[in-house]
């Protein structure tokens, strides 16, 4: 499992012009799934962003969790974070998981995330979707099970 995870002051995610998840301060999460990933894996990057300090403290030090600063999460499924661009010039997602594994993996782990007293907005799996997002700071870190 693979979670491109974005600081943000505020995004939402748009599906045929109706938003369909928006968030003031927290995590744009996009969430990648493969083949062997199970709720174990799960499990562990909820766990990893859920305690994750990449909030200033007064400090002006990265050291407050989305919890202290009362953020919320916006979960993305994204598949083409296990795109292999090595050969070639189009993409292949043979390493992406399918919809049958993923869909019900992806509303696992947003399940976590809530489990952790975090408020979870998403987008639609499987739609076109048009994210935005205002970056705080720039932080982006890559999160990944494996």
């Amino acid at each position: 499992m693979r979670v491109l995870l974005q600081r943000a002051k505020d995004a939402s995610v748009t599906v045929g012009g109706e938003i369909t998840g928006s968030i003031s301060t927290g995590y744009v999460l996009l969430v990648g799934i493969t083949h062997e990933d199970t709720e174990q894996d799960a499990n562990y990057i909820a766990n990893k962003v859920a305690g994750l300090r990449i909030y200033e403290d007064d400090d002006g030090k990265l050291n407050r969790s989305i919890k202290e600063v009362d953020g919320a999460i916006l979960s993305v499924s994204q598949f083409t974070l296990y795109g292999n661009v090595q050969k070639g010039r189009r993409p292949s997602f043979i390493e992406a998981a399918k919809t049958d594994v993923a869909e019900p993996l992806w509303e696992y782990f947003n399940e976590q995330l809530r489990g952790h007293g975090l408020h979870v907005e998403t987008g639609q799996f499987g739609a076109m979707m048009d994210v935005q997002l205002t970056n705080d700071g720039p932080v982006t870190l890559m999160v990944e099970s494996r």
